[in-house]
C-alpha cells in the first residue's frame, strides 16, 4: 500500500544539467522528503518540500556523535519509458538494520519505499537519457537533539534526496587496479563494518589517499586483527574466480556490508551453474592462485557501478596483472544481466523490480 504524502510546491524549478557532466553526485534535484521523529509522535509528519538548507542546532548529535545512517539506491528508466527501482525492500531491511546497530528509531518499511516512490515520480524528468545513466536515490537520517551528552538523540530527522547520476563507464567496462591494504582497516568486529553509516567511510580515505598516491584506483581492505584476509573492494564486495569457483568473503564477523547487488550476483551466479563459496580468503591464496595461473577474474559488485572488474592488485610492493588486464566473461555477465534487469531488456523472474509509475 502506497501512502501518500504532502508536497509543498518550489516556486521556481532548476535547470537540469547536461548528462555528459553528469558524473556521480554533484547535481540535486528540485524536491527532497523530510520526516521527523520524537518519543511522543514517532515518525511523523512526512512531507515533500523543495530541496534546500537544512537548519540545525551546532550542538546537534550528529555533528558530535556521528549518529547517523544513510542508504543508496537508483531510479531507472526501462527501455519502455516505466519508471522502476531496484530492490528497494532490501534497502529499507537494511536500513532498518543499521538504525537498529545506532540506536536510531526503525522507520516501517511500507513508510521508506511509499517516500521513495512519491519522490521519484514527482522527479522522474530528472532521470537522465543515456546508456548507463540513473537518478540515484540517497535515504538518510540524522540525530538533531542539540546535546553533548554521550547517548543516543530523542529527537531525529529522516530524509531522502535524488541526483541524476551519468554513466560509471563512459567507454565501456574499465578494468581497476587495487591498492591492497595492510595499514589502515575499515572495520573490526563487533564494529559498525555491517552498517552503512558514514564513519566507515570517512575511516577509509586516508587508506583511498594511499592508493591514489600508488596509481590505483580503490583499496582492497584486509582484516583488522591478522591483515591477512580480504574483506572489501573501497565500498564493494569482493569477489575472485579460482579454477571455476567464486569466491566471496563471507558476511560472518559482521565486518563487511551485505551488499544487494552482491545478493543478486550470488543468486545469478548459483542459477547459472557455478559453485559460489562464501569463506574466508587470504590475500597469499590470491596471489599464489595468479602465480600458479588459476586466478581467472576478479571483480567488485555495489549500487554505483553495479560490477567492477579488477585488472590488476597492488600488495606490498608486489603488482600482478589479473586476465591481462581485460573484464572476464561472467563479469560482463552479470552486468549484461543485472543492468539487463534493471532496464527492462531481460524478464525480471525474481520480482526484484519495483515500479514507480508505467508509461
Amino acid at each position: 500500500m502506497n501512502i501518500k504524502f504532502p508536497v509543498e510546491e518550489r516556486a521556481e524549478l532548476k535547470s537540469k544539467p547536461v548528462t555528459d557532466e553528469l558524473g556521480f553526485g554533484q547535481y540535486f534535484t528540485d524536491y527532497m522528503f523530510e520526516m521527523r521523529y520524537d518519543g511522543e509522535h514517532g515518525w511523523h509528519d512526512g512531507k515533500i518540500l523543495p530541496y534546500g538548507p537544512i537548519e540545525l542546532e551546532p550542538s546537534a548529535e550528529v555533528f558530535h556523535h556521528a549518529q547517523e545512517m544513510f542508504e543508496g539506491l537508483k531510479a531507472y528508466k526501462t527501455v519502455k519509458d516505466d519508471i522502476v527501482l531496484f530492490r528497494p525492500d532490501m534497502n529499507a531491511r537494511r536500513g532498518n538494520i543499521t538504525n537498529n546497530r545506532m540506536c536510531i528509531p526503525n522507520i516501517d518499511e511500507n513508510i521508506y519505499i511509499s517516500a521513495i516512490k512519491q519522490l521519484v515520480e514527482l522527479e522522474k524528468n530528472w532521470i537522465p537519457e543515456g546508456i548507463g545513466t540513473s537518478l540515484y536515490v540517497r535515504p538518510f537520517i540524522i540525530a538533531d537533539e542539540p546535546c553533548f551528552s554521550v547517548r543516543a538523540s530523542k529527537t531525529y530527522r529522516f530524509y531522502i534526496i535524488l541526483s541524476p547520476t551519468g554513466s560509471f563507464y563512459k567507454e565501456g567496462i574499465k578494468p581497476t587496479r587495487l591498492y591492497v591494504e595492510d595499514e589502515y582497516v575499515r572495520a573490526v568486529p563487533g564494529g559498525t563494518g555491517f552498517a552503512k553509516v558514514g564513519g566507515n567511510y570517512a575511516a577509509a580515505f586516508k587508506a583511498q589517499e594511499k592508493a591514489a598516491r600508488a596509481g590505483c584506483s580503490q583499496v582492497l581492505w584486509l582484516d583488522s586483527r591478522d591483515r591477512k584476509y580480504v574483506e572489501e573492494i573501497g565500498a564493494s564486495n569482493a569477489f575472485f574466480v579460482i579454477d571455476g569457483e567464486i569466491l566471496t568473503p563471507s558476511l560472518e564477523g559482521g565486518t563487511i556490508l551485505p551488499g544487494i547487488t552482491r545478493d543478486s550476483a550470488i543468486t545469478l551466479l548459483s542459477e547459472w551453474g557455478y559453485n559460489v563459496t562464501e569463506r574466508k580468503i587470504s590475500i597469499e591464496e590470491i596471489y599464489d592462485a595468479q602465480f600458479d595461473g588459476r586466478l581467472e577474474e576478479v571483480f567488485a559488485t555495489g549500487t554505483a557501478a553495479v560490477i567492477s572488474p579488477v585488472g590488476g592488485l597492488l600488495w606490498k610492493g608486489n603488482s600482478i596483472t589479473i586476465n591481462s588486464g581485460n573484464t572476464g566473461e561472467i563479469a560482463k555477465r552479470l552486468y549484461d544481466t543485472l543492468t539487463g534487469i534493471q532496464l527492462g531488456k531481460i524478464s525480471d523472474e525474481h520480482g526484484w523490480i519495483e515500479y514507480v509509475c508505467k508509461a
